[in-house]
């Protein structure tokens, strides 16, 4: 059916969320044809685009009473009794089906149709075994559809069916790499799996991001894995104080003879060596070898992120009690005990319960 020109200029409006221009402009084409199918649906279209539930579902019923089917019709009814709040949901939901039903009356070919009953039957506890095989047909109706596959992974998600939920996933992925949702999900499942480490799971992040950059979830967690990335340094910085430690024999064993005080320069030299290769292979190589994404983010978390800049804060404390106990010329041990402590105390104090911390 050839579109009325106005029709076709509502319809790119739509697509740039210029709902009031657009529903304008088919009210004007609605008073010359009231006939005209299309620009009922386009008005039912725009008007739930809007939130104006309750306007599309009289529009698209003006739609289906001349027109009862029509499929693109059937599709706009069902989606807008979806969101059909004003309605009992038993009501709305039992509609929606009928409409959905009628659709593949029409067409029993047509994958959409079947992937977006799906969507709604799983809803339903007792019927979701009938919407995985509908969403099953979806795909073998059109095995290029992104929504039939769509249908797939949320219905197979529902029934617990894991293999067939994995696999959909990564058919719309393959089909639309940029869906955020997906993307989402699928990088949720990498990070999660047993033995990832959180360098890890901030690139498979930082890679899903850099294909989705709004996608808020996805910011999210990789805040959440850099945050476990900078909470591993201050177990450095504790390795450096026990060093320092031992190195001034702080603590000497009962019977034995406390280590001659001050330490020569060339014992303190040497300790700063094995701080430096605790900081450089610990922490300054690993940073090095994440990618670019998570690089930054480390830095952008420490600037925005509360407890980021508290766990770096005691990093840099617990280091600076390290060396002022290894480096100074030390006659008795009373000061670099205090130091010791000072320096471990309030890192183990906080570094048990801040794992859930937000960043």
């Amino acid at each position: 059916m050839t579109l009325h020109p106005a029709v076709e200029q509502a319809d790119a409006l739509i697509d740039l969320k210029r709902y009031d221009q657009a529903q304008a402009l088919l009210g004007r084409r609605l008073a010359e044809d009231p006939d005209d199918i299309r620009a009922w649906v386009r008005l039912g279209r725009c008007q739930l685009a809007a939130g104006q539930v309750e306007q599309a579902l009289t529009s698209l019923g003006e739609a289906l009473q001349r027109a009862p089917e029509d499929i693109g019709a059937l599709y706009m009814y069902a989606q807008a009794l979806r969101r059909a709040d004003h309605l009992e949901q038993p009501e709305r939901w039992r509609k929606a089906e009928e409409a959905l039903r009628q659709a593949l009356r029409v067409d029993p070919q047509n994958s959409f149709a079947h992937a977006l009953l799906a969507e709604f039957l799983m809803y339903y506890p007792t019927r979701r075994a009938e919407a995985l095989g509908l969403a099953r047909e979806a795909v073998r109706l059109d095995p290029e559809s992104v929504e039939a596959y769509r249908a797939l992974w949320r219905t197979a998600g529902a029934a617990g069916e894991t293999e067939t939920y994995t696999w959909a996933l990564r058919q719309v992925l393959r089909l639309e790499p940029t869906d955020n949702q997906a993307l989402y999900l699928v990088s949720m499942q990498e990070a999660h799996k047993p033995g990832t480490t959180a360098a890890q799971a901030a690139e498979v992040y930082a890679d899903a991001l850099a294909a989705a950059p709004d996608n808020a979830g996805l910011r999210h967690d990789l805040d959440r894995a850099t945050y476990r990335l900078l909470r591993g340094i201050r177990w450095l910085a504790l390795i450096c104080v026990a060093a320092a430690g031992v190195m001034v024999d702080l603590f000497p064993q009962d019977g034995e003879a406390a280590r001659e005080l001050p330490v020569p320069l060339g014992n303190r030299l040497w300790v700063l060596v094995v701080m430096a290769a605790i900081w450089g292979f610990g922490a300054w190589r690993r940073y090095r070898r994440l990618r670019t994404g998570v690089q930054l983010n480390v830095w952008s978390l420490v600037r925005r992120g509360r407890w980021a800049r508290v766990v770096l804060a005691q990093a840099v404390w617990a280091v600076l009690c390290a060396l002022l106990i290894s480096q100074l010329p030390w006659t008795e041990r009373t000061v670099p005990r205090i130091l010791f402590w000072a320096g471990l105390v309030p890192t183990l104090a906080t570094i048990w319960f801040d794992r859930r911390k937000k960043p």
